[in-house]
């Protein structure tokens, strides 16, 4: 692979990763297994690895994956909320063991193996035996306060009474909603006429994050923890935390084990794999952990994860079904994916429906024919894909499925880019035209949370939008004659469309819905460009300077604003009062000190990640870039920072920062 071809495999990679993390911790609707997640990201990691200085510095293989969420106020964990680093093979369990008695020859070593529990992590900060605060994992250095949905948890005591606990302590565990509650609860709903719920860890995820903890209090749910830590040295194994919580009246699982070699560690996975349906909960997986802290400290961690622990994720399941039929989606973007629609089937405590085929090549990859027997597998109750076909039972003339060559909403002749169909018609095919609106309108976006998807649909078959702009003519006389309006409902949704004026410019580029430019991609550019015009007119060398952005996301930039529509779109929306620049507000400094000065940040930190670090070099006036030239005035290195760019920077003779000397300049 050249180097040019892995910069754009490391993007798109990185893109899609972080999109599904998006979908995963935040929206709680994943569109894959956690396998072919994992696959993705171990794919990113060797790229990165074999092409260092290619690693962009929000590349998911160094992060947790899940950011704060404005409801909430962010809090700092006191110890990092690490991830654990994934295998499916025993083989790596093997290797697992090897590399840990490398790191520490001729130790002993246990292992403390427990039932990965399909839920969320929280961490419980206790003084003085009291609750004080109960935190999501959120990014691993910080998360959302939730204490007070929290404490409506019955099993998670408010109050430790007992002799001997220390003065301050941190609990972490994992919050899940039982099968049977589970069950309940979407039985409730279906007499209620309402929709049912996806899966317990789905429902787990959105129940923590209700604005009313009077509702969460309704969801019945559990916590079991699998983590003790304190500064006070009390403890010298990982079991004796865990026995001490059990006698401080945690609800600890029985189910966990200390194992004295990988062979025992072997048989608690093999036993758990043949058993775990007979848990009342779900579990995709083992962990496991050594048990000794002492050394685990010796052994230490990664940026994400920990060295001394690793989990087991059992493969998918999977069942076979019959092809219904094939149904085709359009969305935003033109996209067109392809849905399986099957007889319904059992898997995993679900009844599904329909499945993935995600592309054209994945079908041809199957050879698909309607009425054929598939297989379909899951992890984690999500969507699920078609991953073969059983061809000895496909019937004679049974129709192979072609995928279509026109749009199936629109009828426009479709194209192909990679493995991707896309419907070219962007500015009349009805599904892309409604898409653009309803992506302007979500709550990542402009946040307008009057006007849902059929509110948009409904306006647009009435003729009364036809871009996001629309939204801002619309008048109550428009709207108040609509089925389901009356008075109280149309005020309030022309009171939405006129709160969202006042979002800030991040929030608006992303809302325009720039092919290839995500949330974090549109955060960056606000903030390097600072104004919709100076974005406008920038090259695309100027825009591939940018923090996280390729040349792929540059030239869609450059396109997007060379169309005359899309111009006439962002005059309207400025006329409308929207914010087309970073305002003071939405960009605090805390002194002016690097004003004028351009850097650029490489490799691993000590006291900040390099992401803490580049937000307090811009809270000090500084501008960033990605790439070394004549322009950068301060190339501040870590551990691991790239070689190219070092060896740039000296022929350039451009300054060379070490972290303590960057932080000594901006005063922290």
């Amino acid at each position: 692979m050249t180097h040019q071809d892995a910069q754009q495999e490391i993007q798109r990679l990185t893109t899609l990763i972080q999109k599904h993390n998006v979908l995963y911790y935040q929206q709680g609707q994943p569109e894959i297994s956690d396998y072919a997640f994992d696959q993705l990201l171990e794919k990113l990691a060797k790229l990165e690895n074999q092409f260092p200085t290619l690693r962009l510095p929000d590349s998911p293989t160094q992060k947790v994956g899940e950011a704060t969420t404005k409801n909430f106020v962010s809090v700092n964990h006191r110890y990092p909320m690490l991830s654990l680093s994934n295998t499916y093979s025993e083989a790596e369990i093997s290797s697992f063991a090897q590399r840990l008695q490398k790191s520490l020859p001729g130790a002993v070593m246990e292992f403390f193996c427990e039932l990965k529990f399909d839920g969320i992590a929280i961490s419980l900060l206790y003084q003085d035996g009291a609750l004080v605060r109960v935190a999501t994992r959120g990014d691993g250095e910080k998360g959302d306060d939730i204490t007070q949905n929290a404490q409506t948890i019955t099993t998670l005591p408010r109050r430790i009474k007992a002799k001997g606990i220390p003065k301050e302590f941190e609990v972490r565990g994992e919050v899940l909603m039982t099968r049977p509650h589970f069950e309940e609860l979407n039985a409730t709903r279906l007499m209620r006429g309402e929709t049912v719920l996806a899966n317990p860890r789905n429902t787990t995820a959105g129940t923590l994050k209700m604005i009313d903890p009077s509702l969460v209090a309704q969801r019945l749910l559990d916590f079991y923890p699998y983590a003790l830590s304190t500064e006070d040295k009390i403890l010298t194994t990982h079991e004796e935390g865990i026995h001490l919580l059990e006698q401080w009246g945690f609800h600890t699982s029985p189910t966990y084990k200390k194992c004295h070699n990988i062979e025992e560690v072997m048989a608690y996975i093999s036993y758990w794999e043949q058993n775990k349906h007979t848990l009342p909960i779900d579990i995709d997986g083992i962990v496991i952990k050594v048990n000794n802290l002492q050394q685990q400290d010796q052994l230490g961690h990664t940026a994400k994860s920990p060295r001394w622990a690793i989990a087991y994720k059992y493969q998918p399941e999977h069942v076979a079904t019959t092809l219904e039929s094939v149904g085709y989606q359009v969305g935003r973007t033109g996209a067109v994916t392809p849905v399986a629609y099957l007889k319904p089937v059992l898997l995993a405590g679900t009844t599904v429906k329909r499945a993935s085929l995600y592309n054209a090549q994945e079908i041809a990859r199957l050879d698909l024919h309607l009425a054929d027997t598939v297989f379909i597998e899951k992890g984690g109750d999500i969507i699920p894909k078609v991953t073969a076909v059983e061809v000895q039972k496909r019937k004679p003339g049974s129709k192979p499925i072609i995928f279509p060559s026109q749009c199936p909403d629109c009828n426009t002749t479709l194209v192909q880019e990679e493995a991707i169909h896309y419907c070219p018609n962007a500015k009349a095919c009805p599904p892309q035209l409604t898409g653009r609106i309803k992506h302007f309108v979500h709550r990542k976006a402009m946040h307008i949370d009057s006007i849902g998807s059929r509110t948009i649909d409904l306006l647009f078959e009435e003729g009364l939008i036809h871009t996001p702009a629309d939204l801002y003519r619309l008048r109550y006389q428009d709207i108040y004659p609509l089925e389901g309006f009356k008075e109280v409902a149309s005020k309030n949704l022309l009171r939405g469309i006129a709160a969202s004026k006042q979002v800030p410019f991040t929030n608006v580029l992303f809302a325009l819905g720039i092919r290839h430019v995500g949330k974090t991609v549109a955060e960056k550019l606000a903030h390097h460009f600072q104004h919709i015009d100076a974005l406008r007119q920038a090259t695309v060398e100027e825009i591939a300077e940018a923090p996280t952005v390729g040349e792929k996301i540059a030239h869609s930039i450059v396109t997007y604003f060379q169309d005359e529509e899309n111009l006439k779109l962002i005059e309207t929306l400025r006329e409308a009062g929207l914010q087309l620049c970073i305002t003071k507000a939405q960009e605090p400094t805390v002194s002016q000190r690097l004003t004028g000065k351009t850097l650029v940040v490489s490799g691993t930190f000590q006291r900040l990640t390099r992401a803490a670090l580049q937000t307090q070099i811009r809270k000090n006036g500084g501008r960033l870039l990605t790439a070394i030239s004549k322009n950068v005035d301060y190339f501040v290195v870590g551990k691991k920072a790239g070689a190219t760019k070092l060896a740039r920077a000296q022929e350039l003779k451009i300054p060379v920062l070490s972290e303590e000397e960057i932080i000594t300049m901006i005063g922290l």
